[in-house]
């Protein structure tokens, strides 16, 4: 039995350009999946034209509320020999992803793990930012209290001038208010990159300090987006 870590797109219509042909080869093989949401899973394969009959296939939900204890019971489901598939809702599974649970007990049974490569909107936004990659901390989402996301921003900045690069991100409809409250929390001269809709058609990746973003801010409305922080 192998666990195999899968990557999704970021971006609608792009799976010729950002996933390898190993993730091609693996999902033909493979009839057995941990999927964070079933529905997109099994979009994800049909639009992927590979010839596997979705019915056939076998899909356990494996969400931010799934037990390790129901995790487990999986696995008892699942043939010896088979190859297991874990899907995330997009980008590469167990990184700031639930799925991270399957491979850690998938490590306690036994079985081999292989992660694939694909993309990634924390590590693409990263790469295209031009600040630190040998430090960096990825911390999710910011409190939605203002007050709080205030203090947190603030640490932020602390961490940021210690050249340690900070990544976070906000539920896409609230994108355009959370970039309103950077602009106003943080110092003139920090740095921020933001890359939203990484790897789609219309990819924005920008880096400028506070003070030159609030002479020109861009609509985020609605579109995932990674925002990173520096000096």
């Amino acid at each position: 039995m192998t666990l195999y870590l899968i990557p999704t797109t970021l971006a609608p219509n792009t799976a010729q350009q950002v996933l390898a042909p190993q993730i091609l080869e693996v999902v033909k093989q493979t009839n057995y999946y941990f999927v964070e949401n079933i529905r997109t899973a099994r979009r994800c394969i049909s639009e992927l034209k590979l010839g596997k009959v979705i019915d056939e296939l076998v899909f356990f939900e494996l969400d931010k509320d799934t037990t390790s204890d129901k995790v487990r019971s999986y696995f008892k489901q699942i043939p010896a020999d088979a190859s297991i598939g874990v899907m995330s809702e997009a980008g590469c599974p167990g990184v700031a992803d639930p799925g991270a649970v399957a491979v850690q007990i998938a490590h306690e049974l036994g079985i081999k793990v292989c992660p694939l490569v694909g993309p990634s909107s924390i590590l693409l936004g990263l790469m295209a930012s031009g600040f630190s990659g040998q430090s960096f901390i990825f911390h999710g989402y910011l409190p939605i209290d203002k007050i709080e996301r205030q203090k947190s921003l603030k640490n932020l900045e602390k961490s940021a001038q210690k050249l340690q690069t900070q990544i976070f991100m906000e539920t896409p409809f609230r994108n355009n208010q959370f970039l309103e409250d950077i602009l106003q929390t943080c110092q003139g001269n920090i740095k921020l990159c933001i890359a939203s809709n990484v790897s789609a058609e219309d990819e924005f990746i920008q880096t400028k300090t506070i003070s030159e973003w609030k002479k020109q801010k861009p609509d985020l409305h609605k579109k995932p987006t990674m925002f990173l922080m520096s000096a």
